[in-house]
């Protein structure tokens, strides 16, 4: 009888932390502000990169663009696209185009984010987000999820890199096609895709 009646504590207690945990994540999402619309003018912002160095979002805006991408350093979706990032922000900024780097998780502080980003090669400038604040101005919940302003800092598309996280199922390279629009003067055609991913892990 005690047996069975440990057994059950053990069983109640895992249930508890599990709804806790399902709870959390609900949270996370469905307290977020909604994003900005497609056309808004995006204010400047300071965030520090991982090395403590701060920057202001126009320091670092690209003369015909900027991509900045909500990233992760344990997302397995996030990770599953380093390679992809990394090329991008080394195909675009000869164009014009800058790539940046947000990390708004609070489960990965700045060394986790300055040696993950060495360890797979990531180039581009990554800001860390403390207290999700940029996150939460802008709407985002996914790794990796990506806004892309134009010159006059207005947001022109909001959403996924791509169709799929495995390179072989890519039938829509959305923010690559918006991209190449905003680099050739023209209108985005297709201002976003709904982003997939992990939840960024916000502060309670």
């Amino acid at each position: 009888m005690k047996k069975h009646f440990t057994v059950y504590l053990i069983l109640a207690s895992l249930l508890v932390i599990v709804l806790a945990a399902i709870s959390s994540i609900a949270r996370n999402v469905a307290d977020v502000p909604a994003p900005p619309a497609i056309g808004t003018v995006i204010d400047d912002f300071k965030l520090a990169d991982a090395n403590g160095k701060e920057h202001s979002l126009k320091s670092l805006a690209g003369s015909k663009g900027t991509v900045i991408l909500f990233i992760a350093t344990k997302c397995p979706v996030s990770n599953a696209y380093n390679d992809r990032m990394e090329k991008l922000a080394q195909d675009y900024k000869a164009k014009g185009i800058n790539v940046i780097g947000i990390n708004s998780n609070n489960t990965e502080p700045a060394d986790e984010v300055k040696s993950h980003a060495a360890d797979k090669g990531l180039t581009f400038t990554i800001l860390k987000d403390e207290g999700n604040r940029i996150a939460d101005r802008w709407g985002a919940t996914r790794t990796p999820e990506a806004y892309v302003l134009d010159a006059n800092m207005k947001l022109v598309y909001h959403g996924r890199i791509d169709n799929s996280q495995k390179i072989e199922g890519i039938t829509s390279n959305d923010l690559r096609d918006a991209l190449d629009e905003l680099s050739a003067g023209k209108a985005i055609t297709k201002t976003g895709g709904a982003a997939f991913g992990c939840t960024i892990k916000r502060v309670a």
